[in-house]
């Protein structure tokens, strides 16, 4: 059982949000950052979300089977509706979803959004950014100095919406009692280090509490981007 809580914030530069996450009553945690021009990143993150979680809702008895087709099937979606409007031409969306199932925790990610876990004081990635930098420049060798100034920093390398062959990558989580879960966009992690995103999570407090602290945090770093949380707490 988990407690949830959640909060999304346009930043200090941006004037839209194209980020857009959910938190369902049936076990499904799931973030998106989207892109595209006009209103289009919104309209996709908002989609491959709403369209993961029907697909999940309407599943029998999810697993991670299920959660691989409801990523496939975001993707469909976004794909189709950017086919058959002009204005949407070019959108996607990252996305990065847990689901509950039994004693484990399910993870898809597809992007740069990511999923940490909070645990005595250490805060660890679960998933691995598909982005130009992680795939590319680190196996080139490049120094992080350089990949943090790269002119590909920004490059994904997958993303949902942007090609029928989707990648998804999976991971299993096994909670235990008041280890934390967050679901991150790219406006926190990309703004500020792992080491104040655990600071700000550990000690007592709400979920609330530490999600309103994340996005304070990154706004006083300059808030370049959209900023969305989401916090688990294993009960």
């Amino acid at each position: 059982m988990l407690e949830a809580f959640g909060l999304s914030d346009p930043g200090c530069v941006r004037q839209n949000n194209e980020d857009f996450y959910l938190i369902s009553p049936n076990g499904a945690y799931i973030v998106a950052d989207g892109m595209g021009g006009a209103q289009a990143g919104e309209h996709a993150s908002k989609l491959a979300v709403e369209t993961v979680a029907s697909f999940l809702e309407n599943a029998p008895s999810p697993d991670a089977e299920t959660l691989f087709q409801a990523f496939r099937q975001a993707n469909l979606q976004v794909m189709k509706e950017a086919a058959s409007n002009p204005e949407l031409e070019g959108m996607g969306t990252t996305l990065v979803a847990a689901l509950e199932c039994g004693p484990e925790l399910l993870i898809a990610s597809v992007g740069d959004s990511r999923v940490y876990v909070y645990d005595g004081g250490e805060l660890t990635s679960v998933t691995e950014d598909q982005t130009w930098v992680n795939e590319v420049g680190r196996r080139l060798g490049i120094d992080e100095a350089s990949l943090k100034t790269h002119p590909m920093r920004h490059v994904l390398t997958m993303a949902i919406g942007v090609s029928p062959e989707l990648r998804v990558h999976s991971y299993t989580l096994h909670p235990h009692p008041g280890e934390l879960f967050l679901l991150s966009s790219d406006g926190l992690h990309g703004v500020i280090d792992a080491g104040v995103i655990a600071d700000t999570l550990s000690g007592n407090g709400s979920l609330q509490a530490k999600c309103e602290r994340l996005i304070d945090a990154a706004k006083q770093a300059g808030g370049p981007d959209n900023i969305t949380v989401v916090l688990l707490r294993a009960q």
